[in-house]
């Protein structure tokens, strides 16, 4: 499998136009004592429904594994982005 850098600023385009970072998730019974799970972000919570801890955890640290991911195979190709 093979990506093209078209196909990499789009990724990154994409999580550069969610809210601001940093993602926390945030657990009722493993982060918190009350409450309902979601996304802590600089604007505000996401409140997923329907989601597993597992996938609202992925959520949250996509925010930061994207750029860090897209910087790496940039890098790797030799783009500048």
């Amino acid at each position: 499998m093979d990506i093209t850098k078209d196909e990499l600023i789009a990724i990154l385009s994409r999580c550069n136009s969610t809210t601001q970072g940093p993602w926390v998730s945030f657990v009722e019974g493993r982060d918190h004592t009350s409450g309902s799970d979601f996304i802590k972000t600089a604007k505000g919570d996401i409140e997923l429904s329907g989601a597993t801890v597992a996938d609202q955890d992925f959520i949250a640290a996509a925010k930061t594994d994207i750029p860090r991911l897209v910087s790496i195979i940039a890098n790797h190709y030799g783009w500048a982005l």
